[in-house]
């Protein structure tokens, strides 16, 4: 597949997932269901713990820099907004992992997110995710486990 067909199949997926609406960040609620037979390999295909946590630290660096979204991450401790972000998806694509943050629900239920807000995080998401080379079944497998986090994090 050229990378000429990928912006149009991120668009379509966009149609698809996100207005369910989608994470980023994105991000799994504790007890988020595995798709069967994916998680360790999907835990395999992020490079593990060390590879999900490198894809982690560009992603929150892109976050808090993102003139639409970056906003939302000014008052969060990168390091710590790190950690919670590795753990999650660690968790969510099959690894050791276990997060012990907040529910989704409850830490973005006073930020506003609005649609835009969420679908600007999954292209960042989706930015760093290309920029580690990932490959792009794996990184669609992922953003598929996440997409319903969306009922928990978009509030207008």
């Amino acid at each position: 597949m050229t990378r000429l067909v990928l912006p149009r199949i991120a668009r379509l997926l966009r149609r698809v997932l996100l207005p369910l609406p989608l994470v980023f960040a994105l991000l799994p609620a504790p007890g988020v269901a595995q798709v069967a037979g994916d998680s360790a390999a999907l835990y395999l295909a992020f490079g593990e713990k060390d590879g999900i946590a490198a894809l982690m630290d560009d992603f929150v660096n892109r976050l808090r820099v993102d003139p639409r979204i970056g906003h939302f991450f000014k008052n969060t401790k990168p390091a710590n907004l790190k950690e919670q972000l590795t753990d999650q998806l660690c968790l969510v694509s099959g690894g050791p992992c276990k997060y012990q943050g907040d529910s989704m629900k409850a830490s973005h239920a006073d930020l506003q997110i609005r649609r835009a807000d969420f679908n600007a995080l999954v292209e960042v998401l989706q930015q760093s995710m290309d920029a580690r080379g990932i490959a792009f079944t794996a990184q669609n497998r992922m953003l598929a486990l996440l997409a319903p986090m969306h009922r928990d994090i978009i509030a207008r």
